[in-house]
Formats: C-alpha cells, structure tokens, sequence
C-alpha cells in the first residue's frame, strides 16, 4: 500500500485500509473513533458535489508538493444499494437533481469538459475492440446498429451523467440519506446515458414507464431508442475491457448480454 503520502497528510498515528475504487487512490483513515475517506486526484468538482449534497462532505482539501490534490471526506456509515433498491423512488430523485444541477453543469465546463456526442461514443467504443471481437457476428452486428442509429438519437437535452450508475456507487447512510460516489468518469452527454444502464440494468421493462415519471420525464421512443444506443455502446466497452483483462467469463456475459440487447 502506497502509505508515504497518507502519513505525510496526516501523520503516522492514523490507520489506513485501501477502500477500493477503480485509481487505487482512496483510503480510509482511522484514529480512534475518527474516521474519515480520503482519495489522491479526485474530481475537481468534488466540492460542488459536496455542496449539493450528491456526496459525502468534503471536510477539507491538500495539495502535495507533487501537486498531486489530497480531499478528505466525512466517512458514514451506511450501506451500498443493492440491485432491487434501484427502483427506489430516492435513486430517481437524486438521478434527477444530478441532471438538473446549472452548478455541476458549469463547474464541468470550466474544467474544460465539452458535451460527448454518439459519434465521439463510436469512436471511442470502436478505436478500443479487441481485433478479436472484431470476428464476432455479434459484435458487428453491435456496431452496424450503432452506426446506423447515431444520427437518430442526437438531442439538444445535455446534462452531468455520472456515466457509471452501477448499484455499488450508490451509498445508503444509516440515516437514510442517499449518495452518489465516485465521479471519475463524470462527463456532459445525453441523460439517456445514466437513465439507460439503469432502467436496462435494474429495472423490469413494464416497470420503465414508472420509473421514468418518478424521475419527471415521459418515456418517448425517441428516448427508448437513446437508451439502447447508449447501452449497446457501454456493453461493448466493457466486453472490450474485460477481454483487455482476460476475464473470459465476464466476456461470456457481455456477448450474451448484446445477443438479448440486439
């Protein structure tokens, strides 16, 4: 474990355990009954998602001489959201505040974010296959719907998405305030990229429309088809990820994934 720069932030009386997250950067820190979250290049925005209240407090923040950027943030207790919690009418509450917020949506342009469009998307997914993958029907298959479909779900409705709303980022406290965490991947895109992997991922499709009015939105097919597009697309990422990994039993899951998709 990379202590050096978490004894050098708070000194070597603190115990530290690694508290995951897809950098490797982020800790826990505990000295007594304090305990607090730390991380190492977090977001730049980590603070008006603080003052939103999206996540966890941020109690304070350190630049290195590195200038590596050091945040701590209030450590809660509580619980991550499991599968079935996804319909909850406080994840599309949030979803929505996320999606809404002027001051996430501005606090990403100034960092220097611009808006990702599907054919950026496209790029990206294609650029990245494994040559592999690109002997699969299925695949191509994926792609030429992609390809087909990219000018048909431009929209003019551009948000903050997390872009990964997977079960496990979402944090229950015990006194039931509800977070969003780990915002490396925050972009300006179509809602349709968050709204999509959850509805698809968690919830059962004679469900969707419920869902959709709890988040304040009504289920169009221009949207249907935003949705599928979008998730057509993080599927092949990830197929490609996990196959990048040799993880063939995730592979397994994700051809057979876009088999149902397509």
């Amino acid at each position: 474990m990379e202590i050096n720069w978490l004894t050098y932030v708070l000194g070597n009386e603190w115990e530290f355990s690694p508290a995951g997250g897809s950098t490797g950067d982020a800790y826990f820190a505990q000295l007594n009954d304090k305990k607090i979250f730390l991380k190492r290049n977090s977001s730049p925005f980590l603070a008006v998602l603080s003052a939103e209240g999206i996540v966890p407090k941020l109690i304070w923040t350190k630049r290195l001489e590195n200038g590596d950027v050091v945040t701590a943030q209030q450590w809660l207790s509580g619980r991550e959201l499991k599968p079935v919690d996804m319909y909850g009418e406080n994840v599309a509450g949030l979803l929505k505040k996320i999606h809404q917020s002027n001051e996430l949506l501005d606090m990403l342009r100034r960092i220097g974010k611009k808006p990702i469009e599907a054919k950026d998307v496209l790029e990206d997914v294609v650029r990245k296959l494994h040559p592999d993958l690109r002997k699969m029907n299925i695949v191509n298959k994926a792609i030429e719907f992609l390809e087909k479909e990219q000018d048909n779900v431009k929209t003019d409705h551009i948000v903050v998405c997390h872009s990964d709303v997977n079960h496990n980022n979402w944090l229950l406290s015990d006194e039931d305030e509800l977070y969003l965490i780990d915002w490396d991947g925050a972009m300006i895109a179509d809602p349709a990229v968050d709204i999509g992997m959850l509805l698809h991922w968690y919830i059962k499709k004679e469900d969707w429309p419920k869902w959709i009015s709890l988040y304040g939105m009504e289920l169009t097919d221009h949207l249907l088809l935003r949705m599928k597009w979008y998730v057509v697309a993080q599927s092949l990422h990830l197929l490609g990820w996990y196959q990048l990994k040799n993880k063939k039993k995730e592979v397994l899951h994700w051809l057979q994934y876009l088999e149902k998709l397509l």
